[in-house]
């Protein structure tokens, strides 16, 4: 679980980074409180043998029925900041789930992987990385500098949803194509009567 929270606090990071409305340390005392919301939300719903499971509880998502995701709301009034000045897009789905993190900007678009792991050893290199980068976070000891460009080595994709341009931290996850859709090729079961 501390992995994919460490995920989710890398591309949370990089994307306020980038809307550069918050100052550095702002950002990082958000993301410490995320780092324990996320922790003591999932407590409980975490099922590494079967990762669909819980999946909608454990999801980060804002869309025009929820304007404000409780868990990133949280970590905005316990770190004394905005939840406009996030400026995260206005739809928006974050799937935290064992082994993947995957994301999704409107609900017309495909999504994409943010960070996939598995349990060989050389993945475990990268994730030691990620997870003490989280543990740097959620201590009570604070450097004076957690950025993101000293925890990863990889240079992030970018994603354009149409006005913006985010950045997706894991270029060596697989990327996904969905299949076009064509009028009249679907399968279509009978309905019961």
């Amino acid at each position: 679980m501390r992995r994919e929270i460490a995920a989710v606090l890398f591309f949370l990071k990089r994307l306020m980074i980038n809307g550069g409305k918050l100052e550095s340390h702002k950002i990082d005392l958000f993301v410490e409180r995320l780092a324990v919301a996320l922790q003591e939300k999932f407590k409980g719903h975490w099922y590494p043998e079967n990762p669909s499971k819980g999946q909608a509880y454990r999801c980060i998502r804002m869309n025009r029925l929820h304007r404000q995701d409780p868990v990133l709301l949280r970590a905005c009034r316990e770190s004394g900041i905005q939840f406009c000045d996030l400026r995260l897009s206005r739809e928006f789905t974050l799937w935290v789930d064992p082994g993947e993190v995957s994301c999704r900007y409107r609900e017309d678009n495909p999504c994409f992987s943010v960070a996939s792991f598995s349990s060989d050893d050389e993945a475990e290199i990268d994730v030691a990385k990620l997870t003490s980068a989280l543990e740097r976070v959620t201590s009570d000891y604070h450097s004076g500098s957690s950025s993101v460009e000293e925890s990863t080595q990889a240079s992030p994709i970018t994603v354009f949803n149409g006005r913006r341009a985010y950045q997706a931290l894991n270029p060596a996850a697989p990327k996904w194509y969905p299949n076009k859709m064509v009028p009249g090729n679907a399968h279509i079961p009978p309905r019961p009567h």
